[in-house]
């Protein structure tokens, strides 16, 4: 089991960082949120989960442990694999995610792609008595700065169609989000924001 990983961020994607340790780069799958707080060149630590199949070896990565914990725990719920756990913390922060679960929030659980009102119920019946709703946990490192509107835009459209969107879909999004007064800067913030209003 590989828990934690740190070296330096070879490669950046929307959903990805290629970190390499000991001269190995490692491909790490992340939530664009934590994407965008890695930087090319620059050592990053990343809170690690490995998921063994019999036909790969995938590394899922977080900058905050309680990311970790919530993606490791939703998974124990019958259906919920990782890559749905982490669309979960990809439409969602942890303690949203709790609030949601403890609070039987089924609208704000299916809006999370893959997730239906069923797949919602059995989140909500498997963990409500589990799920702490903590305080917000303090943040890690130093925030990223606002990359061009241009940029943000194209990144958020791209992590939408990767989250199952179509372009039409995805663009309107951006558009209403971006266009509204006091609109968000940051790639995650828009992202999110893009994200409530797909679930509408």
């Amino acid at each position: 089991m590989i828990a934690s990983v740190r070296g330096t961020a070879r490669h950046v994607g929307l959903d990805h960082v290629v970190v390499e340790v000991g001269g190995v780069g490692l491909l790490v799958h992340t939530t664009p949120a934590t994407a965008t707080e890695c930087r090319t060149g620059d050592e990053v630590t990343l809170e690690t989960t490995m998921v063994v199949r019999e036909e790969s070896l995938t590394l899922y990565g977080f900058r905050r442990t309680a990311e970790k914990a919530l993606f490791e725990q939703v998974q124990t719920v019958s259906g919920v694999g990782p890559r749905l756990a982490l669309a979960m913390l990809s439409v969602h922060a942890p303690d949203a995610v709790r609030a949601a679960i403890a609070r039987a929030d089924l609208a704000a659980l299916t809006k999370v792609p893959g997730i239906g009102r069923k797949s919602a119920e059995r989140l909500v019946l498997e963990l409500k008595d589990k799920i702490l709703v903590a305080g917000v946990e303090p943040g890690v490192g130093v925030t990223a700065p606002s990359a061009p509107e241009d940029a943000v835009s194209q990144q958020v459209r791209s992590a939408l169609e990767g989250l199952g969107w179509s372009a039409r879909q995805a663009g309107d999004a951006v558009e209403r989000v971006t266009g509204a007064p006091g609109a968000p800067s940051e790639v995650a913030a828009v992202l999110r924001a893009a994200l409530r209003e797909l679930g509408r």
